[in-house]
């Protein structure tokens, strides 16, 4: 049995701080639940005060509330005080002994019960105390839980709280002194207390600058924005307070005093402060300010540099704007530069009146808009005076709405380029029915005139196709009058689609994509094009020839499948490495503005990739055997399958001719007669291949032509059904893929004669170059199917690549095989003094090639391994 006894003197004197700490901890413990509601209720009573809340509430609801305040404080306060209790020393040593591990302080306060007598005993406890003693060393006060979330669960003292701080923000603690004059019902506080005033000056919100409070202010010079609002508040009876000022700009500022001065105990002035001049409330308290008015200046901007283009046409204008305090919008507004512009062809018109382009200046989002610089960036390539001669003005605007305009410049609209002939001249034909509806006429017949006889000028069905349906159109609007705008809008967006088709391709073929691209960078060089459409025009240039020789490797299997009947002409080859050469050597040579020899490297190029384009595949190399005969045979109805939409295309050809050009008689010819399109039967179709004689235009036309070409439609879909049923090779994914297009192609030939069968071409042609497409891609699945089962294969497949005949083992780039049977060279490729420069040149093309994930997925593996190789 222990009993309690004061702490030894030592230990005593240890614990006093940690004791005394821990005391007053539990004191602002209960303190703090006993009286938080107290708190809470005078924080509310105070903001509601300092706020003016009870100049707005009736008196009978503020009545009730203060009484409720009462009622609540007191009642906090009698709930508090009968909570508290005081905490004694024992309660704080217990609270500290909970903190210590082994409770060392209820230890030493133990004494022992028995075994006192037993000297062993007595060193046992001893020593027991003296550990306890040490434990107490590390003795501190526990912080205290001053947390009441279990007593408030609606935080209503973090809500008054929050008011409290904005009404000492926003408000006014002296409005705590009309406390004593709300017991006079029907009277502010001041009627009690006497006289008083209270006045603000707000600047404008876009400056950035706190209001002043006026009763605080004890300067006699006040410097103020203009624009600032000055607000005053006198209390008390009529005449005992007065304002005067010349701030304002007006003789009697009485007028703006609500309710009347002469019936008033409280009135309130609102002003705006426009000029410098003298403020001041007169009367008992009263003060006076010589207020400086700050003119507000105008915003200021002006044009940074020249405008420059991107090679996607969209323009880049940097301008410098600046305020003494912020810009708060602004625009560019752009305007037809008439005297400017080389009055001739469609522009020798006079043009329809048309609104000024206007763009929205871009603002700084975040950070300071006293002085900041900025870019206009936008796209007007659309817009009827892209690339004409305009005049630009930038303006902007700060929060008193006042203007800031720059020096007007005059410029060229920038505005998307077209290099390609076709594409240019339907976007000169756009501006021209833009620029004025009377260009109809002129534009109807620049279409006929392009459309009579589109042989090598138009290489896209799909456009020659959109240009006829747009003429149509234009054709049947003038039949019936003046263009309407309406017809005018839907043109210009069809000459727009038609334009991007024909300049971006669209084309299935890789070497007219490759040909397409060089053309327009010869035009892009004549026409003294911007470096970055340049750049833009180079990089299309790259893709296209590493598309088309990409798809040679592909189709080394194909045996000259467009073309089966050219011959390769003599020996001449090259290399990808060359390639890359030469084309670095192109951009060089424009970069440096030699584009003379820029633009005779790049025919020499052009000369090269056609000799390129002939050694695709050589008679006799195809594959034997059931895979080989299987490919051969979708070749050949590939073929068929081209030959027929040709046939169908002319046909189209005629039609339109007949109904066009002969009823218009623009060629002065009636159909039928020579010069019209029925004459060019015996040459080739826009797509350069030509169909049976049976079928050639010239011959009648109607239903029954249409009931023959579906007829060998239908043969077409009747003989791949066959072959599709008897795909060689073991089943794979490239095998199903090949299955697949070859049933896609199936769907689209159904279509197709369908179509024809109705007489509806537009449609057929579509349908059958759905087919040639998926034809073509059913070929290449399939010989990526049969290169794969290849080693299992019996027979003579070996000489699918070259190893019959010397001169087949080449690839596509025309490289030879070394002895050790691999595709590439047998010669020394690092003679010459610059051998490291040429292998870190090399190393460089590989890091490049092996980043473009377009590439084939074996070829980056390819290039992987060499890199982690060197």
């Amino acid at each position: 049995m222990s009993r309690i006894k004061p702490l030894p003197h030592e230990a005593l004197r240890r614990l006093k701080w940690p004791v005394r700490l821990t005391r007053a901890g539990m004191v602002a413990e209960r303190i703090t639940r006993g009286f938080w509601p107290v708190w809470t209720i005078l924080s509310a009573v105070i903001a509601s005060l300092a706020l003016g809340l009870h100049d707005t509430l009736p008196i009978e609801v503020l009545w009730i509330g203060m009484l409720a305040a009462v009622v609540g404080l007191g009642w906090s306060l009698v709930r508090g005080i009968r909570r508290f209790r005081w905490p004694s020393r024992d309660e704080a040593l217990a609270r500290l002994d909970l903190t210590l591990p082994g409770r060392p302080i209820a230890a030493l306060l133990d004494v022992q019960a028995l075994g006192s007598d037993d000297a062993g005993t007595s060193s046992v406890w001893r020593a027991h105390i003296a550990r306890m003693a040490e434990r107490t060393r590390d003795a501190r006060a526990p912080a205290p839980d001053l947390r009441v979330s279990r007593a408030d669960r609606f935080a209503l003292r973090y809500a008054a709280l929050t008011a409290l701080v904005v009404a000492l923000a926003f408000g006014s603690l002296w409005r705590l002194a009309e406390v004593p004059g709300l017991a006079t019902p029907g009277g502010p506080a001041d009627a009690a207390a006497g006289p008083s005033w209270e006045g603000w000056a707000e600047p404008p919100a876009y400056t950035g600058l706190p209001s002043l409070y006026l009763n605080a202010v004890m300067a006699s010079d006040v410097s103020v924005p203009e624009g600032s609002r000055i607000t005053l508040r006198l209390y008390g009876e009529a005449g005992a307070l007065d304002v005067e000022e010349t701030v304002s700009g007006r003789a009697d500022a009485a007028e703006d005093a609500d309710p009347p001065a002469e019936t008033a105990t409280v009135r309130a002035y609102d002003f705006e402060a426009v000029q410098s001049g003298r403020l001041a409330v007169t009367g008992t308290g009263g003060r006076e300010w010589r207020l400086t008015v700050m003119p507000d200046a105008a915003p200021t901007v002006a044009i940074a540099s020249e405008i420059m283009r991107e090679a996607d046409g969209r323009m880049s204008q940097p301008f410098v704007a600046s305020d003494d305090y912020a810009v708060v919008s602004g625009r560019a507004v752009i305007e037809l530069d008439l005297d400017a512009i080389e009055r001739r062809y469609g522009l020798a018109a006079e043009p329809e009146p048309r609104d000024a382009l206007v763009y929205d200046l871009p603002m700084p989002i975040t950070g300071d808009r006293s002085d900041f610089t900025e870019s206009l960036v936008e796209d007007a390539s659309q817009h009827p005076w892209a690339n004409l001669p305009v005049k630009m003005t930038f303006e902007v605007a700060d929060g008193r709405n006042q203007t800031g305009r720059s020096e007007t410049e005059t410029l060229t609209l920038p505005g998307r380029r077209f290099f390609d002939p076709v594409a240019s001249a339907m976007i000169e034909l756009r501006r021209d029915l833009l620029w004025t509806r009377d260009n109809g006429t002129r534009v109807s017949q620049v279409l006929h005139a392009l459309t009579h006889r589109p042989e090598g000028l138009l290489r896209n069905e799909r456009a020659y196709l959109m240009i006829r349906v747009a003429m149509r159109r234009l054709d049947a609007a003038l039949g019936q009058g003046r263009l309407s705008s309406e017809m005018r809008d839907e043109l210009a967006e069809a000459f727009w689609e038609i334009a991007e088709l024909i300049e971006d391709g669209g084309l299935a073929d890789a070497l007219e994509r490759m040909q397409q691209a060089q053309e327009r960078l010869s035009e892009a060089i004549r026409r003294g094009a911007s470096p970055e459409e340049i750049q833009k025009l180079m990089d299309e240039l790259r893709q296209a020839t590493d598309d088309y020789i990409r798809k040679l490797a592909e189709n080394m299997e194909r045996q000259g499948a467009d073309e089966p009947d050219r011959q390769a002409e003599g020996d001449q080859s090259i290399t990808g490495d060359q390639l890359q050469q030469m084309m670095d050597e192109i951009q060089r040579l424009m970069e440096e503005g030699r584009m003379a020899e820029a633009q005779e490297l790049l025919d020499q190029l052009s000369r090269m990739m056609e000799n390129l384009r002939v050694t695709e595949g050589q008679p006799g190399e195809g594959q034997q055997g059931p895979g080989g005969q299987a490919m051969e045979d979708l070749r050949q109805t590939l073929r068929d399958q081209q030959g027929l939409s040709d046939d169908a295309f002319r046909q189209l050809q005629e039609r339109f001719g007949q109904r066009g050009e002969g009823q218009q008689g623009q060629n002065g010819t009636q159909p039928g007669q020579p010069g019209q399109q029925g004459q060019d039967g015996d040459q080739p179709g826009m797509l350069g291949q030509e169909g049976e004689q049976s079928d050639r235009p010239g011959q009648s036309e109607g239903m029954g032509q249409g009931d023959r070409l579906a007829e060998r439609q239908r043969a077409l879909r009747e003989m791949l059904r066959q072959q599709e049923g008897g795909l060689p090779g073991d089943p794979s994914d490239e095998r199903d893929a090949a299955r697949r297009s070859l049933d896609e192609a199936g769907r689209a030939m159904d279509g197709a004669e369908d179509a024809l069968r109705r007489g509806d071409l537009p449609d057929a042609l579509e349908r059958q170059a759905e087919a040639i497409e998926n034809l073509r891609e059913g070929l290449r699945n399939l010989g990526d199917a049969l290169a794969r089962n290849q080693p299992q294969q019996p027979g003579n497949q070996g000489e699918a690549f070259g190893e019959a005949n010397p001169q087949s083992q080449r690839d596509p780039l025309g490289r030879t095989a070394g002895r050790s049977g691999q595709y590439g060279t047998d010669e020394d490729m690092l003679q010459g003094t610059d051998v490291y420069r040429r292998a870190r040149d090399l190393l460089d093309e590989i890091r490049r090639r092996s980043g473009e994930q377009t590439r084939p997925s074996v070829e980056l593996d390819y290039l992987k391994r060499l890199l982690d190789r060197f």
